[in-house]
């Protein structure tokens, strides 16, 4: 089975590659793990209002839209963040993955489910795959590979490129809910040290109910649940627990001969919060331009393919620069300094001014960050943050290095 391009992984950011590469006129197939789209993902499936209209989500997979959420501080203190117009929107992520797969498949794209790759050999005129489906081995060649598998990264270790690095655990379970109407999210080491826990609105009576940890994620859940029990915010777990390893950094290359790396693989994620759906969206569509490109050309050499990480480098570097150092600042933060950036935060006018701030976006923290780091408080606090690294607080102006976080 010989194909122009072989996209590894049937999420939805190896489908929307393959369905920009198959509309442009390429031979394309996805090689899919899962046999279906039903097993549940360790994901919110919140994703933004510009994410929804620049790739045409279907509106039939909104669970609901959102324009506020609230944040709870370590001792309790809870803080509302409102803008005038919805901001994001909660998906049915299960069916978003069969959504995007349809819609691959509808332009030409071969989908091949239940199918695990086990091997891969990049030759000098082709890249080699063998795979298994229902117990049984298949080969597949194609003139070039994208790899969307995730956290997984077995198959860029075949190849020579690195694994993503800062990797975290999470941890999440479906619960009913004794009534909410908006996204709560949780700070402290008593639900989830070092990172956040969050309780998500789906449907009716339902929540998504979990967290980010350095370690232990599925212990740190069921604290979690325990505690919102005992705060009368859910009454039992409906689901199975789910649990995924998430890159918090991106990896440093994302390109090989004939082979490029899209997504969550590459670590193209916030870093402030993990989530993945819309830069790994539009990390495919570079994927699929550059590609492309060098198909015409005849050229898929590292070379050639190096222009795919410039181009997604030129995209987010700065936003991951700040927001990097953002989400190592925020994990060396005590309960103690977490409660008094609520209490500044609280003071009259600086919320507002924040949210309102030119260039505030679900998706691009940057503007955001820098707004907070000049706030001359908040600046005093940071400076009392006990960092096990010299310069983080200093580090504005420079690139974010490995020796900044763990």
């Amino acid at each position: 089975m010989a194909y122009d391009v072989l996209v590894v992984g049937g999420g939805p950011v190896g489908c929307q590659a393959a369905h920009r590469l198959a509309r442009s006129g390429w031979s394309v197939a996805i090689l899919e793990q899962e046999p279906n789209h039903e097993r549940p993902i360790c994901c919110t499936g919140i994703v933004s209002e510009e994410c929804l209209n620049e790739f045409e989500i279907d509106a039939s997979l909104v669970f609901y839209h959102s324009r506020s959420a609230t944040l709870s501080s370590p001792s309790g203190r809870r803080i509302r963040l409102e803008r005038r117009s919805p901001q994001a929107a909660t998906i049915d992520r299960p069916a978003f993955n069969a959504f995007m797969a349809k819609r691959a498949r509808q332009s030409g794209v071969d989908y091949a489910a239940g199918t695990r790759v086990v091997d891969i050999t990049v030759g000098r005129d082709e890249v080699q795959i063998v795979a298994k489906s229902q117990g049984e081995a298949a080969q597949y060649q194609a003139r070039a590979v994208i790899l969307a598998t995730g956290s997984d990264g077995t198959l860029s270790d075949r190849i020579g490129l690195a694994r993503p690095r800062s990797v975290v655990g999470g941890a999440q379970v479906e619960v009913r809910t004794n009534g909410m109407a908006e996204v709560e999210v949780y700070l402290g080491r008593r639900v989830a040290p070092h990172l956040f826990a969050w309780l998500v609105p789906t449907r009716q009576d339902r929540a998504l109910a979990g967290l980010l940890a350095r370690v232990n994620p599925r212990g740190h859940l069921i604290v979690f649940l325990d505690f919102l029990r005992g705060q009368n915010r859910i009454s039992e777990t409906t689901s199975g627990l789910t649990s995924a390893a998430l890159p918090l950094r991106a990896i440093s290359k994302s390109y090989a001969d004939r082979i490029l790396v899209v997504g969550t693989a590459a670590g193209l994620v916030k870093p402030t919060t993990g989530g993945g759906i819309y830069y790994g969206l539009l990390s495919a569509e570079i994927a699929a331009e550059v590609l492309g490109q060098a198909l015409a050309d005849g050229d898929l050499s590292r070379h050639a393919l190096s222009l795919y990480q410039r181009r997604w480098r030129q995209k987010f570097e700065g936003e991951f620069s700040a927001s990097s150092r953002a989400r190592a600042l925020f994990e060396h933060m005590n309960d103690a300094q977490l409660d008094h950036a609520f209490d500044i935060m609280s003071q009259p006018g600086r919320l507002e001014t924040l949210l309102e701030a030119e260039g505030m976006s679900f998706d691009w923290h940057a503007k955001a960050i820098t707004h907070l780091l000049r706030e001359r408080t908040l600046a005093k606090l940071i400076n009392g943050v006990k960092f096990p690294f010299p310069s983080v607080r200093h580090a504005q102006g420079r690139p974010f290095t490995e020796g900044d976080s763990k």
